[in-house]
């Protein structure tokens, strides 16, 4: 049973590290107009969850040094899960705020907040608003169907379980934690798309870690729960970006663009202006 823990810990690790790395290098997006994002949403979730289940076929030696100490690292965490994970259940005055900060970062919340982008953009024509709440919403229904698979493998028991508390597969459904994945795909989105407003990647990420925090003072997770549903929500978020973030390339210029027109056979010559409004 131990190596099959190992086995499906490394097998998360090489999933977060391989979706990382593919948001590096994503494949360049076809130019299409910028209401493609909506027209498309169904078909790049698709193509995010055959990327994102595939991404460990194409891992390189070079991830190594990504997966080696996040793999010591996390194992460290699970080794030591039960122990922190009784200590913050003796403590109690700490869990109306941590239940009030993980509604916020439900799915809910997080649609309330990727909706909220895309109307303000919608009504504002603010095409970044816009995209922000497209690839928010997919960023967060990719969260949701890998972190569900990942749980239904795992079974892992939650700190209120009892006697099986902290044991994978035990029917449980602790490992990853799911508010962590989708509160760090989505702000990740917001934190991209806005990289030039620094108080907004602050806030984002921000905002994601104390969703992060509270799921262990909630006593809902373990830490190694939430570190890597960070870690896979992070991956997930920047691969989305990346594979679809389109610029608008809108250019409006004062002045009109001039073409030459002529018709030999009719002998008629001119110009023709051309204004983008």
């Amino acid at each position: 049973m131990g190596r099959i823990k190992c086995l499906v810990i490394f097998v998360s690790l090489v999933l977060a590290t391989a979706v990382l790395s593919q948001a590096q290098t994503p494949p360049k997006p076809k130019p299409t107009p910028p209401r493609s994002l909506e027209r498309d949403f169904f078909k790049n979730i698709l193509r995010d969850q055959k990327a994102i289940w595939t991404a460990p076929l194409h891992v390189e030696r070079s991830d190594a040094k990504w997966m080696l100490p996040s793999g010591i690292g996390l194992m460290t965490l699970i080794a030591t899960d039960r122990t922190t994970g009784d200590e913050i259940f003796e403590s109690r005055g700490q869990l109306g705020a941590s239940r009030g900060i993980s509604y916020a970062g439900s799915v809910y919340g997080l649609g309330a907040v990727a909706g909220g982008f895309y109307l303000f953009g919608r009504k504002k024509n603010d095409y970044r608003a816009r995209e922000t709440g497209v690839l928010s919403a997919e960023a967060l229904i990719d969260s949701v169907i890998v972190g569900s698979a990942l749980k239904g493998i795992t079974q892992r028991g939650r700190p209120s379980t009892g006697h099986e508390r902290s044991e994978f597969f035990e029917g449980g459904n602790s490992f990853p934690s799911g508010h962590s994945t989708q509160a760090w795909a989505v702000a990740t989105v917001i934190a991209n798309e806005y990289k030039h407003r620094r108080a907004v990647q602050i806030a984002a990420y921000s905002a994601a870690t104390a969703v992060s925090i509270a799921r262990f003072t909630g006593q809902k997770h373990y830490l190694s729960d939430v570190v890597a549903g960070s870690a896979l929500g992070y991956a997930i978020g920047r691969y989305v970006y990346s594979a679809h973030h389109q610029d608008p390339a809108i250019s409006k210029s004062v002045w009109p663009q001039i073409t030459p027109e002529f018709n030999r056979g009719a002998r008629q010559y001119g110009v023709a202006l051309t204004w983008d409004f």
